[in-house]
């Protein structure tokens, strides 16, 4: 493996350690609460991640994982202003996360057909891979599109059953397409969250009741 290669995969995994602290966080205060809970360190150690992720697929040259973290990202953002944080952030740092990633994507496709190549016309990634990978990544991004919907509905940022039960199906279609591509950051990352999927589901199945 090359310098760059390791260095890339170290973003990856960068990435993917933010995520699973935001998921083993909240796992363990909401086993200690009884109940699902929403904190605020869950939504900023997500935009840590997604940042870096964001930042993985593009050098990865997987336009299935800059898809994906691009829409969530900025309901990462909601969440935190919902719960009072964003506005404590300094105003020189808002500029940067906000805009960010849409310099990254506008940079991207500036050249649309190298953007056309250099993403969907890979030898090493089949189209119908790509198109695998994307829906896993589309589910994973629905999660929090439905999150921010409930979350608007209720004017307060909360983790919805429906919530972890799209985590569980999009988290096990991103693992499989890992293991195809041998992405060990994807394989990993995703692995984590398993376990406190389906806790969270149990205990909120127990609120009901």
């Amino acid at each position: 493996m090359q310098q760059t290669s390791i260095w890339i995969y170290g973003i990856g995994f960068l990435a993917q350690l933010f995520f699973s602290a935001r998921i083993l966080y909240q796992w363990m205060v909401t086993e200690k609460a009884k109940k699902i809970v929403t904190p605020p360190l869950f939504w900023i150690l997500s935009i840590f991640g997604s940042y870096l992720l964001f930042m993985y697929g593009v050098l990865r040259n997987d336009f299935a994982i800059v898809f994906g973290q691009f829409f969530a990202y900025y309901i990462y953002l909601w969440n935190l202003n919902m719960q009072g944080i964003w506005k404590r952030v300094a105003v020189v740092l808002r500029v940067i996360l906000i805009l960010t990633p849409l310099v990254a994507l506008v940079f991207l496709m500036r050249d649309m057909e190298a953007f056309t190549l250099f993403f969907f016309r890979q030898k090493n990634i089949p189209l119908r891979l790509l198109v695998f990978g994307s829906v896993g990544q589309m589910l994973f991004t629905f999660r929090f599109i439905y999150q921010w919907f409930y979350s608007l509905h209720l004017h307060r940022s909360v983790l919805p059953i429906g919530f972890w039960l799209i985590s569980l199906l999009g988290s096990g279609t991103i693992v499989a397409y890992g293991i195809i591509r041998h992405d060990p950051v994807l394989i990993l990352g995703q692995s984590v969250g398993f376990a406190a999927y389906v806790r969270n589901i149990m205990i909120g199945l127990q609120r009901r009741d």
